[in-house]
């Protein structure tokens, strides 16, 4: 599973409605550019392919009166939000995933009920302790590597990922047991992306032609 296309939806799920800079732009201000594929090229792509493809509804809206072309602003379907929370719940849970979807849902976690992310999350933990039950059948690690010859690097280095994520999983539901951050259903949680007009401090400064004001 690509990130961009939870990080998409996630975005414009906070806005209710966006354009495609905004979306860039609260991508940036998350610093997704440095950790994920989120790239203006694959945002826009990624805005396009969901709205044909039922997940967000796409509104154009006229050009001002200094010209220029139309700006295209996108919504949430509920076919896109059931995606989301699709792709969100997955993202948690599964192991294999990469450090930027990961880091993404990590990001929109605060989506779902508190009691269903610690669940998901303890999911997570259990495949951890499988796969490496899996590695540590040929691999024993109070032998080191060298047992394997080099090839032994890898699967110890499988076994400090597993035990370093399994580690920091186990942390972090610890503080949301403890009743850290503001989930769905208690009240107003922290949204972090940038109000019309406002400055983002990372931003590149290119824009798309259709985001045109």
């Amino acid at each position: 599973m690509s990130a961009i296309r939870l990080l998409v939806l996630g975005a414009v799920r906070q806005h209710g409605r966006a354009h495609g800079y905004q979306v860039r732009n609260d991508l940036e201000y998350w610093g997704a550019h440095e950790w994920s594929n989120a790239k203006p090229g694959s945002i826009y792509h990624a805005l396009k392919q969901m709205a044909k493809q039922g997940l967000l509804h796409a509104h154009e809206i006229a050009p001002s009166t200094a010209g220029g072309p139309p700006r295209t602003e996108y919504e949430i379907t509920e076919q896109g939000t059931q995606e989301y929370l699709r792709l969100l719940r997955e993202a948690l849970v599964a192991r294999d995933r990469s450090i930027d979807t990961l880091s993404a849902a990590i990001g929109f976690m605060v989506d779902l009920d508190r009691t269903e992310a610690v669940g998901l999350l303890r999911e997570r933990l259990r495949g951890l302790a499988e796969w490496r039950a899996a590695v540590t059948e040929h691999y024993v690690p109070e032998q080191g590597p060298e047992q394997l010859g080099h090839i032994g690097e890898i699967m110890n280095m499988w076994v400090h990922t597993a035990d370093g994520e399994a580690a920091w999983t186990r942390g972090l539901i610890e503080r949301i047991e403890a009743g850290a951050y503001t989930f769905a259903g208690e009240g107003e949680p922290f949204v972090g992306v940038l109000a019309e007009g406002e400055e983002n401090p990372y931003a590149t400064g290119e824009r798309h032609p259709g985001d045109r004001r």
